[in-house]
């Protein structure tokens, strides 16, 4: 890749998207394989040209020591925290940017003011009140902020973020630490509000669930690239967050577990004998997790409300965030993982609504998914991997919270089954992007969700080999990639501004990806820099730069074309066989080269005329008069002559022995000429079928679409005759339209279903499933 080499600018390459298509149109060579060059941030001292952190790469730290109470009672928290930001930057700072996300859910909040509504013939009370949103009890109450000496702090708060005015400078190096008391009301999660954090309640005992995430006044990041990202918070673009250590103090009602980010520093005090004795077990059982708290026991506390309080201590470092979960209601099982010469605890907290499918896989889906995207990145570095069960989908360092919960009769669907497995291994997965290679979400979701949604593809292809996955294979983006250009935008989009946000931000860069690995690159050189990649970038922020270029600095492949059509363009590849010519070496003798021109002499001049004639036409001129014949009617074209001969003679013995190979080889050449239907240039593959039966593949590389863009032509010599010309045979390339990849073309019909009624997709978990009907039989 160049960075530094003459490249159109920016602007005719973004702002005048019209030119550029019309361009496109009118020329068959216009700007698929130029180099991405001014299109990239230029290298420097942070970040380099080959992809890597720079030798003056810095980033900054954020130290968290946080009391927080929950109140169980009226589903309330209160909390304060100690922060102690330490300024690594060259620059000097006047304020302190601090995230607010808990205000995204109060009453001043932007996202349900820039989110469409409308109304319909029918609708939900849950839609309603969506769009009356008066959340005057959410969002934070209590904002008190003062430095470490009890000084108050000028603040500007602006709906989901807030400015700290610092009474002075923080100069390079230094430290400033400041307090923040805070409380607010918790949400209901399962209610029209939604989003990640809050509680569920369990009308069936009374009891509530707690999943709390972005639950206290949280640092932005201040970076080299982009100074401070403060960009508000509407719901869908995540996080951008620091990394620092964290000690959190945890106060709940006594009979609550508590899960947490981090280290349980003080389990014997919160623990019964029971459960500390099971504890320390499963910190030596490596092959089955071990119930720590079973549902028997779970299902006692739902029954009474305990009224003492616990103080759980939780100490994690190096991480971005910090997230906890809080139930009377949970089971706890864990078991311990080897990875990179240590143990991590693999753990699951669940209540007995998702039993049996949580005991059964939760636990065994996260250590699996740490064995496999350590294999394929870097080792696993936090001791903890937990898995919640909170009918949701998110992730935090060593914490996720995610869904997969059977019928009340323990039946379930394979809908349910694989989509929990799925949930958890690409929630635990995020542990490695963004939680440690600490991209900013925010900007490009698909830094995170779309790298992490490629190696969820990969790992659950490694727990099931008919793993039916949603998303990785390429010809699963195409209905995406067939939408109308209205309802596509680049995967480098702005998280808010996709209109179809999983098939672009997670769906299409896996694709993109898995294509990328299996057919452009190849696994072995794909592994090895995306390995790299993560392993240059594992607690630091990396942009998508540091990516393309590290794809390209460790596999000595020339990217640009895939990342400027895959990332930065919307054009889908269809590409067609558009004709095919058959051709041979001509090594005839003169004699077989007559008779095959007297052949085809004849067939030419055999017409239904000429038959015609034969009874129409008694008798020609030439035959009714002598007078009009001359040499040409007695001359015998197809004859061999003495010259023809001796000029064959000649030609024979002017050729080498390799041309004499060549010439009875009895080779078939076959012209293939393909047309760039669809705009995006990728790789052909051709299967070649012949008449005995057989096949080979042949691959194309990319670049034969260099001097032409919409059409190339391309001759294949084969030793056997071919039949049937396949292109993208195993439907890599995520080609949408298949029907112009065969010749000669094969036609299928459509076919149309006659029914009743419509059941559901396989896997569906409405209506009976085949678990649920199969006890019926019983």
């Amino acid at each position: 890749m160049r960075k530094f080499g003459l490249a159109i600018a920016l602007f005719a390459l973004v702002s005048t998207e019209g030119w550029s298509q019309a361009r496109r149109s009118e020329q068959n060579h216009a700007e698929r394989f130029e180099q991405l060059g001014t299109m990239l941030r230029s290298p420097n001292v942070y970040r380099t040209a080959s992809g890597a952190p720079g030798h003056m790469y810095w980033q900054q730290q954020a130290n968290y020591v946080i009391d927080v109470e929950l109140n169980d009672d009226n589903q309330s928290i209160k909390g304060s925290q100690t922060v102690t930001y330490i300024n690594n930057s060259p620059d000097q700072l006047t304020y302190l940017w601090v995230q607010l996300e808990e205000n995204q859910r109060g009453p001043e909040s932007e996202a349900p003011k820039v989110a469409e509504s409308s109304i319909n013939s029918r609708m939900t009370m849950r839609t309603l009140e969506g769009i009356l949103w008066e959340n005057e009890e959410f969002g934070y109450k209590v904002l008190d902020v003062k430095d470490e000496n009890g000084n108050a702090l000028s603040v500007a708060v602006n709906k989901t973020m807030m400015r700290i005015d610092l009474p002075e400078p923080l100069k390079a190096g230094e430290t400033f630490s400041f307090k923040v008391d805070w409380s607010f009301n918790i949400t209901d999660r399962m209610s029209y509000i939604s989003g990640r954090p809050g509680y569920e309640y369990f009308p069936e005992d009374g009891n509530y669930l707690y999943t709390m995430a972005e639950w206290f006044p949280r640092m932005a990041v201040y970076s080299d690239f982009e100074g401070w990202q403060n960009k508000q918070f509407l719901g869908r673009g995540e996080f951008a967050l620091t990394f620092g250590d964290y000690e959190v103090r945890i106060t709940v009602p006594a009979d609550h577990m508590v899960g947490a980010t981090g280290v349980l520093q003080n389990p014997e005090e919160v623990l019964s004998a029971t459960e500390l004795e099971r504890w320390n077990k499963a910190k030596q059982t490596y092959d089955n997790p071990v119930i720590i708290r079973t549902q028997g026991e779970a299902e006692k506390l739902e029954k009474g409300k305990s009224t003492e309080k616990k103080t759980w201590i939780f100490k994690a470092e190096n991480v971005r965030d910090f997230a906890w979960t809080s139930s009377r209601k949970f089971i706890w099982d864990a078991m311990a993982v080897k990875q990179g010469g240590k143990d991590v605890m693999a753990m699951s907290y669940y209540a007995k609504e998702g039993n049996p499918l949580w005991e059964q896989y939760s636990t065994r889906v996260v250590a699996h998914t740490i064995k496999s995207y350590s294999e394929k990145t870097f080792d696993y570095p936090y001791p903890t991997a937990i898995s919640v069960e909170g009918s949701n989908g998110m992730e935090y360092p060593m914490i996720c919270f995610n869904y997969g919960r059977p019928d009340k009769d323990g039946t379930y669907s394979e809908a349910v089954k694989y989509g929990m497995i799925s949930v958890i291994i690409h929630e635990v997965g995020h542990n490695f992007f963004p939680m440690i290679v600490n991209s900013d979400e925010r900007q490009w979701t698909w830094m995170d969700e779309g790298l992490n949604t490629f190696m969820q593809f990969m790992a659950e292809q490694e727990w099931d080999r008919d793993y039916p996955s949603r998303r990785g294979p390429a010809h699963k983006i195409v209905p995406y990639m067939r939408s109308e250009k209205q309802y596509l935008e680049p995967i480098m989009t702005n998280s808010e501004n996709i209109i179809q946000f999983g098939p672009n931000a997670y769906a299409k860069p896996a694709t993109a990806l898995n294509i990328l690995r299996e057919t452009v690159m190849g696994r072995e050189l794909f592994d090895f820099a995306f390995k790299e990649y993560a392993r240059r970038w594992m607690f630091k922020h990396p942009t998508p730069e540091d990516l393309f270029r590290t794809m390209e600095d460790a596999s000595a492949v020339d990217l640009d074309w895939f990342w400027r059509g895959w990332f930065y363009e919307t054009e889908p590849v269809d590409i067609a066989i558009q004709d095919v010519k058959w051709f041979k070496l001509d090594n005839r003798t003169p004699a077989e080269k007559k008779a095959a021109d007297q052949a085809e002499f004849e067939r030419e001049e055999t017409y239904i005329s000429k038959e015609f004639n034969k009874a129409d036409v008694p008798q020609t001129v030439l035959e009714a008069d002598p007078a009009t014949r001359d040499f040409y009617n007695s001359y015998d074209r197809f004859a061999i002559t003495p010259e023809d001969e001796e000029e064959y003679k000649r030609f024979m013995a002017s050729l080498t022995d390799k041309e004499r190979e060549l010439l009875n080889s009895d080779l078939n050449f076959y012209e293939l000429t393909f047309e760039n239907v669809g705009g995006l240039v990728m790789p052909l593959i051709i299967e070649f079928q012949y008449a005995d039966g057989t096949s080979e593949i042949e691959r194309i590389p990319a670049e034969i679409w260099k001097l032409n863009e919409t059409q190339v032509t391309k001759v294949f010599p084969k030793k056997k005759e071919v039949v049937q010309f396949v292109l993208d045979p195993y439907r890599e390339t995520a080609d949408i339209d298949e029907s112009s990849n065969y010749w000669p073309r094969q036609y299928q019909p459509t076919r149309f279903e006659l029914f009743k009624g419509r059941g559901g997709a396989r896997g569906a978990s409405t209506g009976d499933n085949p678990m649920k009907r199969a006890q019926k039989k019983k």
